[in-house]
């Protein structure tokens, strides 16, 4: 019998209210009961279950994962009522430590559940183990036990314990015995099952089921942004992968390699040394390099952070080469190295200034150590963790996907592109295995069965192509002697495929080392780019005088998910200043932020007209969805948009058409506008009155969408 399983024998349900009511099950959830029963769990019980339990996310659903790993209601509440008392029975808070260990002594013997650290007692030659919470240490563990789990070495690891009492006169014989220990993982798992189960779903609902194991909602995240989450996971599934990811504070940027999965640590990077992270030398006992999957180094951001140079020198060998010296032998390592931190500026500011490493500390603001980075997330991009961002849904029981990641590791998933396309030829060898290694990654994440669609291969080469290029753009600005590189590839017809960064699309002027080196030129730049459909003055608002005499431009422009610097007045007002007659065709006009989307339309045809004329605005539209309740609420909003626009001079006619498709605006001055998303182009906002994404456009993060300009009648 398990350890788990006798605690349960102890447990008896009924001990606390029951949790809030079962949310409505998606058609996705249920087709994730069906393909993994037994290896999912659904994502908000953790908080239900985890109280003023400090454990990390995955001990809490290892156990949920033993009782609660269910869609029946019954039985998930039962388990929860379980997993609670065993919390409540067996896990070591710091405060009641000295009640636990009575209860030892009078029992003999007690099951707790505590994070357990071993070191070698070299003047005894034995094994010592401490307990964290317990607060007692020189607890002694057989040989055996150590080779069956070596972590317990190097940063500890949460366990399952019995640990007994027997009191010696002998004040050097510690009373406390090590009965049994179980580390709180998975211990196997049918991968061809899991292949087999990929199978069945498709890449949306697979990756939508991956961002509900991370604990995210994914009706909240756009496919960019999914990604972005699902990137994180690259290290526990690629061997040696070197990641940076640097942004504002409060974006999730550790989490995962806090609570994710037991085979990663997370240290604070002012707690790095030489012999903690790779040797000792004085006793050659090896790091955390030689044990854990990846190694995370958290606040590793701040210019005036002191380092240690040889442990610079040594990070850059190990990130290069794999491997270390230990005297005069060589050794090598398998862990990824993960570099998170906060950044303190904007993302223009520092392409103006500096770049975007400038936050690094001085001995890592180094093109030696940053050409060996693999990827840069952008963090800036993502969105600060909000309580509705989190799911309520189910995805895997973390320590599953843990293990599914880990046993993936030695794959090499890195040529499955090249049957379809082919990378520039001027790409160098390290640039090449960072593309080589995120894009392997990422297919082991998203297409574990080798299963994949030219179009799918294509989109995460590209994503895996501009993560190295923001590494090596920011390396050309602080390194003048690197090699320019022309990033992109080929497909199978030969034609070329530039890849370029969201922040080269959203801030051209600043994002090129020759435009910053006139920093006047650079502010005053107007260009026909992605990110700028007309003249802007050096402010970045619209320049009205250039307006007036520049030509408007003509054609078709793509705008990336998450980009900033977008507005209507960027890319509508200046084709309907003068128009009488404004068409609008968007079939979804039905919703509240769809509604506030119209309504700023029409606030930036109050702005361009000239106040003693009057605009007519026809809306054609189709109605909600979901019965009349839903059609009341959409003509209400319409209301509330036709009265606040007369008072612009601007009259709101609505007609409904249900078969209507296309979205588009037309006005009687020429002009036909095809916007592919119709108006809905923004990303979520909050609405808070302080967030300025509220009342300005310009800070919100769009959707992937475009737009085409058509002039009509010449």
């Amino acid at each position: 019998m398990s350890e788990v399983s006798e605690i349960s024998q102890e447990a008896s349900v009924g001990l606390d209210a029951p949790v809030d009511a079962a949310p409505t099950q998606s058609e996705l959830d249920r087709k994730i009961n069906r393909h993994f029963p037994g290896a999912v769990v659904r994502k908000d019980l953790v908080k239900a279950v985890k109280g003023n339990a400090i454990v990390p996310s995955y001990v809490l659903e290892y156990l949920l994962g033993q009782y609660a790993a269910s869609d029946d209601e019954a039985t998930i509440q039962a388990g929860i009522d379980t997993v609670r008392k065993i919390l409540a029975d067996h896990y070591v808070h710091r405060n009641q430590s000295e009640l636990v260990k009575s209860t030892i002594r009078e029992r003999g013997r007690h099951r707790v559940i505590d994070k357990v650290t071993a070191t070698l007692n070299e003047k005894d030659d034995v094994y010592q183990a401490e307990f964290a919470n317990l607060g007692i240490k020189g607890v002694l563990v057989e040989p055996a036990t150590i080779k069956a789990h070596p972590k317990l070495l190097v940063g500890g690891v949460w366990c399952i314990c019995d640990i007994e009492y027997f009191h010696s006169d002998d004040p050097r014989v510690v009373p406390w015995i090590l009965g049994s220990i179980k580390p709180i993982q998975l211990s196997n798992f049918d991968i061809e099952g899991y292949l087999a189960a990929r199978r069945a779903f498709t890449t949306d609902e697979w990756i939508d089921l991956l961002v509900q194991s991370i604990g995210f909602n994914p009706e909240l995240f756009g496919r960019r942004a999914k990604l972005i989450q699902l990137v994180r996971l690259i290290p526990f599934v690629e061997r040696n992968y070197n990641l940076v990811e640097l942004g504002p504070k409060g974006t999730g940027k550790s989490h995962i390699f806090s609570e994710f999965s037991p085979h990663g640590m997370l240290i604070s990077g002012g707690e790095v040394t030489v012999p903690k992270l790779f040797v000792n030398n004085a006793n050659g006992r090896i790091g955390l390099v030689g044990y854990w999957d990846v190694v995370a180094f958290d606040e590793f951001a701040g210019k005036k952070k002191r380092t240690d140079r040889a442990l610079v020198d040594i990070m850059k060998n190990y990130m290069a080469n794999k491997s270390f010296s230990r005297g005069v032998e060589t050794l090598g390592a398998e862990a990824s190295m993960v570099f998170v931190g906060n950044t303190s500026h904007t993302v223009p500011y520092m392409l103006k200034h500096s770049d975007l490493f400038d936050e690094l500390p001085e001995s890592y603001h180094d093109s030696a150590y940053l050409d060996r980075l693999h990827h840069c997330i952008p963090g800036w991009e993502v969105d600060t963790i909000r309580g509705e961002m989190f799911s309520d849904g189910y995805g895997f029981v973390v320590d599953y996907i843990a293990e599914v990641l880990k046993s993936m590791r030695s794959q090499d998933y890195s040529d499955r592109y090249q049957q379809h396309f082919s990378l520039s030829s001027d790409i160098s060898t390290r640039d090449r295995d960072g593309i080589h290694k995120t894009f392997s990654g990422l297919m082991k994440i998203l297409y574990p069965h080798g299963e994949a669609a030219p179009e799918e291969i294509e989109e995460i080469l590209r994503f895996a192509i501009e993560g190295r290029k923001r590494v090596k753009d920011q390396i050309l600005r602080i390194d003048s002697t690197m090699a320019d590189v022309k990033f992109g590839y080929l497909d199978r017809s030969g034609t070329w495929h530039t890849v370029s960064t969201l922040e080269e699309d959203e801030y051209p002027a600043y994002y090129h080392r020759e435009r910053r080196e006139d920093s006047e030129a650079a502010d005053s730049a107007i260009e026909p780019t992605a990110g700028a459909a007309v003249p802007t003055a050096q402010d970045g608002s619209p320049d009205e005088h250039a307006q007036m005499v520049a030509p408007l431009f003509e054609g078709h422009r793509e705008f990336q998910e998450n980009q900033r610097g977008v507005s209507f007045d960027m890319l509508l007002a200046p084709y309907l200043r003068g128009a009488g007659q404004i068409t609008i065709t968007d079939p979804y006009i039905r919703q509240f932020h769809q509604a506030r989307n119209l309504m700023e339309l029409i606030e930036g045809i109050a702005a361009v007209k000239d106040a003693a004329d009057e605009v007519n605005v026809k809306l054609i539209t189709s109605e909600s969805n979901g019965g009349e309740d839903k059609v009341r609420k959409q003509l209400e909003l319409l209301l509330k948009v036709k009265q606040g626009a007369a008072a612009g001079g601007i009259n709101l006619d609505v007609s409904f058409a249900n078969t209507i498709h296309d979205r588009s605006i037309v006005t009687d001055t020429g002009w036909k506008i095809l916007l592919g998303r119709g108006l809905d182009i923004f990303q979520y906002v909050t609405g808070d009155a302080f967030d300025l994404a509220t009342r300005l456009q310009e800070y919100r993060q769009v959707k992937a969408f475009g737009v085409t300009y058509i002039r009509e009648g010449q």
